[in-house]
Parts: C-alpha cells; sequence; structure tokens
C-alpha cells in the first residue's frame, strides 16, 4: 500500500502512534542487541532502541517519513525498502515493529514473514504490534455506511486479524510464537476535529478518484454518525484494537534428535 505521508502533521498530531509503541520495546530481551526496526517512520521508536543499548537500525518506505528520521536521528541508520520484499546482507538479533503490518494485505503477509524469518540470527527475536481484530471496527462500520447512502462502495484498506490467523501464518513461516494477545486501547484524539483528521491521515485509499468535496461530505457524515460512541468529555477517541505479539526464529540445533 504506497501511501503519501505528511510527516511534519504526523509527528505533531499523531505522534500516540509511536508512543504506545514504548511499552512494546520491554519485549526485547538481552542487551546490545542488533535491532532492525521494520517500518521505523520518522525514527522515534529506533531512537529509542538506541537508548537502551542496543544497535539500532530503521527501514521504511516513506521518504517523506525516512527524511524526517535522518534529520532527527544523524547519527543512527536508515535505510528505505518494502517490508515484504527486503533481504539483509547480515542477520539481526531482532526484528521490531510498531503499527505496520495492518498496512500490508493479506496476501502479502507470508511474504513479509518469509523476509523477517531470513533476516533474522537463528534463535532471533521477533517483536511486533499492528492493528488486530476488531481494530477501529466503528470508524470503518459508519465509512462503509457513509459510502453506502452515497452509491460507493467502500473497500477495507487495512489487514485486521484474530490472534489464531495470524499465530498460525507465523508458524507457517517457520516461526516458534511465544505470545500473542488483543489490546483494546481507546485513543485520544488531538483537536475538536480529531476524528475527521485522523480519516484523513489514515484513511485514504477508500477515498482515491473521489471528488473531494464528497469525500469531505463521507468524513463528516461517519464523524457526526459517531459522535454518541466516541467523543466524550470534549474529546474524540478512536477506537483501536491492537495485535501484540513475540515470536522467535528456532536456533539452528531445535528439532534434531540423538
Amino acid at each position: 500500500m504506497n501511501i503519501q505521508w505528511d510527516a511534519e502533521t504526523y509527528a505533531n498530531d499523531f505522534s500516540f502512534v509511536y508512543q504506545y509503541g514504548h511499552s512494546l520495546l520491554d519485549l526485547i530481551e538481552g542487551e546490545n542487541q542488533s535491532i532492525l526496526d521494520l517500518g521505523c517512520g520518522n525514527g522515534a521508536l529506533t531512537n529509542a532502541l538506541a537508548s537502551r543499548g542496543h544497535r539500532a537500525e530503521g527501514m521504511d518506505a516513506s521518504g517523506e517519513l525516512l527524511c524526517a528520521a535522518r534529520a532527527n536521528y544523524p547519527d543512527l541508520h536508515f535505510t528505505q525498502g518494502d517490508a515484504v520484499c527486503f533481504r539483509v546482507e547480515t542477520p539481526y538479533d531482532a526484528v521490531f515493529s510498531n503499527a505496520v503490518f495492518h498496512w500490508i494485505e493479506r496476501e502479502r503477509q507470508p511474504a513479509l514473514t518469509a523476509c523477517v524469518f531470513d533476516a533474522l540470527k537463528p534463535g532471533g527475536q521477533f517483536v511486533f504490534e499492528f492493528g488486530g481484530y476488531g481494530n477501529n471496527a466503528r470508524i470503518h462500520r459508519a465509512l462503509q455506511s457513509a459510502f453506502e447512502a452515497r452509491n460507493r462502495t467502500y473497500i477495507m484498506p487495512f489487514y485486521f486479524p484474530k490472534i489464531g490467523e495470524y499465530t498460525s501464518l507465523l508458524e507457517q513461516g517457520g516461526f516458534l510464537v511465544k505470545s500473542a494477545l488483543l489490546l483494546d486501547r481507546p485513543t485520544k484524539l488531538k483537536g475538536r476535529d480529531g476524528l475527521r483528521d485522523w480519516i484523513r491521515m489514515f484513511v485514504k485509499t477508500p477515498f482515491a478518484g473521489i471528488p473531494q468535496e464528497l469525500g469531505e461530505e463521507i468524513i463528516r457524515s461517519a464523524a457526526e454518525e459517531l459522535k454518541d460512541d466516541l467523543y466524550k468529555d470534549g474529546a474524540w477517541y478512536a477506537d483501536y484494537v491492537r495485535l501484540r505479539g513475540k515470536a522467535v526464529k528456532p536456533p539452528l540445533s531445535e528439532g534434531t534428535f540423538s
């Protein structure tokens, strides 16, 4: 999914995306680990990994976000690459990823898993979090309703799997899954138009080819439908659900018997 990002707006108004990722860092075991931050965005979590003493590098498909990462953290190494078709010269102790994999279509997930598997040393850790089953379900239902009321088809632009589906994908890719859970995370949005701004920032592909005026009408309609559920005490909230997990690439000796 090719998305053009406004790096400044992302950092100023939607920083919660990477701020919530800080607790995910605790799942990485060991010290001074070589780590690839896959889908590093503006580099905030790559820097957090480096601040913990790890040898962290970032990779992202977005040139706009990588420009911000390199400007903000000039001492760190960042590479442009696609999560479903990348290769590394030297495998890492860990691959870390926050808020990325839901952007990748279901049929491309096995390719993603294979790339991560190949990027890890035997025994390497894969730590991740992204949108899980039910993520922003109310928002997407309201958008679907607004599209259909105008004789338009709303095509879900994200992949939000259940635990069993995703862990099965990982196991089929050779991983040993250590943990996986779904987390409800209602998330406060910034500003009086927080929900509409959120939709404009993150739900782009369903609006491709739709006149801007009609797109804004759809967004207003969805926000009005959601006001009773997602507008509380003067603030908008997004109904986030995250899938958080950890898997390992088996050591070379695993599975052998004497």
